[in-house]
């Protein structure tokens, strides 16, 4: 590539690699969307959207992106029989993952409040009827990575590479070779994929780890941390959608996915085990 950009958002690092220059207004807005996304949905940061809405319930305005978080949440939602829900937030931060990142439990697990009756995401933005913590970790990093995508193709760069840190989406000709990083091991690759325009979304229940048992990704059924499956790995035409099924592969067959979404993945389980669409067999290694 000519030309890369490294910088940290969201709590992650990020990586731009691009065929063409990137120029400082390139760089600038990338970083404002980043900012702009981070002061919406950040529950980390007591000046974001999200906050207030924890703090009064209510009606968050969002922009026209927001529409399409909502609806893959909430097909996520139904497709994981509520696995999968954007009010685990309350339950996240009450098992120590907090604004405050005490990591220190101080409720026992349970379920999340239910969507129905609760929580109302329009075309518009969000709205709650009582005050609640909203966590859109699930798919939000991958729409991030979209729009810094989708705004550099709009700025006639036609050969570029998204990263979030494994979370990525690209643009143009060939393919590349990404690996799967081992799920207990961040040195050493279990496999490879080859990337084409696309995108490739991972999720791995070892990347916060705050006590025995306690990670980041849970059954919103239960409020409890997922002890069956150690790592995912999805391919499909978008960031968004591949982040948001990543996290739904912790806690639903991929049979249950597949009738509403088109991707290939690998899934990684906590005996050893691995299993993955028939397109990606072999990616992993003998």
């Amino acid at each position: 590539m000519a030309d890369s950009f490294s910088f940290g958002a969201i709590g992650t690092r990020w990586r731009v690699d691009s065929a063409a220059a990137l120029l400082s207004g390139h760089r600038a807005d990338l970083l404002r969307l980043a900012e702009e996304y981070d002061a919406l949905y950040s529950r980390f940061r007591e000046d974001s959207g999200v906050t207030a809405l924890a703090s009064t319930g209510g009606f968050l305005p969002l922009p026209d992106h927001g529409a399409g978080l909502g609806r893959l949440l909430r097909s996520l939602h139904d497709a994981t029989g509520g696995g999968v829900s954007p009010l685990v937030g309350e339950r996240l931060a009450a098992l120590g993952y907090d604004a405050g990142y005490s990591f220190v439990p101080t409720a026992a697990p349970e379920p999340s409040r239910a969507w129905q009756g609760l929580l109302d995401w329009t075309e518009d933005g969000v709205a709650l009827s009582a005050p609640a913590l909203l966590d859109v970790g699930a798919a939000g990093k991958g729409q991030l990575v979209d729009l810094m995508l989708e705004y550099l193709v709009s700025e006639g760069h036609d050969d570029v590479l998204v990263d979030a840190s494994g979370d990525m989406r690209r643009t143009g000709t060939g393919t590349i070779t990404v690996a799967l990083e081992h799920p207990y091991d961040p040195t050493s690759a279990i496999g490879t994929v080859r990337l084409g325009s696309g995108a490739l979304c991972a999720s791995a229940s070892n990347r916060r780890v705050w006590g025995d048992g306690l990670h980041h990704v849970l059954d919103a059924r239960t409020g409890r941390c997922i002890d069956t499956v150690v790592a995912t790995w999805v391919l499909a035409p978008d960031a968004m959608t591949a982040d948001g099924l990543c996290t739904a592969l912790f806690v639903a067959d991929p049979a249950d996915l597949t009738p509403d979404f088109d991707f290939d993945y690998v899934i990684v389980y906590s005996d050893g085990r691995a299993r993955s669409s028939a397109a990606l067999q072999g990616a992993l290694f003998s």
